[in-house]
């Protein structure tokens, strides 16, 4: 970001400080794309730029998600920003596919909690996806089990037992979305919960968290001592 950016950058710190102080993670979706796109338009400063980006859009997945044509549309948008934007969102996706998936799920929360919100932050809709462990919890493959409406989605537990069998799983991670952002879980959520595990106890398959991902932030029914 360029010097001249940053001294306009409304309120106490640029994107770029903030994340060095605070982490990437306590960004909002407009200063991380402010601090991809580094510089503004004449006259347009770096984070109204990236506001109206998120506007045209409608979200960053749909920004990233954008056709050439589409995305080259916007003034100042074109291959050289396209494709870093592009080798971005796929240096991600196999961040979070990669090795670790191997690796004992429970030996770094935070990268398996980073895994899951890269999978399910950005759906317009509730999903619910189940990661299916070993006898050593390390993943054996993840699966969307269900998808609802923007503020709801139907589990069925015994189709959760049926695919853990199926797996050949020892243990769970469950995790599901909020469209909404807002990560705190519902009463309905603590209810479906209980309910697979208790279906899981029968057949010995441990339900070892649920994870509620919003934009930006997780809950964890394990932290939380729910579990």
């Amino acid at each position: 970001m360029s010097r001249q950016d940053m001294s306009l950058w409304p309120g106490a710190l640029a994107p770029r400080e903030k994340l060095m102080r605070d982490g990437a993670a306590a960004l909002s979706d407009m200063e991380l794309l402010a601090i991809f796109l580094r510089t503004g338009l004449p006259g347009v400063h770096v984070s109204q730029r990236a506001e109206q980006l998120l506007a045209h859009f409608g979200s960053l997945y749909h920004l990233v998600s954008a056709d050439y044509e589409q995305f080259r549309s916007q003034k100042g948008l074109g291959i050289a920003t396209y494709a870093q934007l592009q080798a971005i969102s796929e240096l991600a996706l196999r961040l979070f596919s990669g090795p670790h998936l191997l690796e004992n799920a429970l030996l770094n929360p935070k990268i398996t909690q980073h895994y899951l919100h890269s999978l399910l932050a950005n759906h317009e809709r509730e999903v619910f996806l189940v990661l299916f462990l070993d006898n050593q919890h390390r993943v054996i493959r993840h699966q969307e089990m269900f998808a609802g409406t923007i503020n709801s989605v139907v589990v069925h537990p015994r189709e959760i037992v049926r695919a853990a069998l199926k797996a050949n799983a020892a243990a769970l991670i469950l995790a599901h979305n909020h469209p909404s952002g807002k990560a705190e879980p519902s009463h309905a959520d603590r209810l479906i919960t209980e309910q697979v595990v208790n279906a899981c106890q029968l057949l010995e398959i441990r339900v070892l968290d649920h994870l509620v991902i919003g934009r930006g932030e997780c809950v964890s029914f394990a932290e939380r001592g729910w579990l």
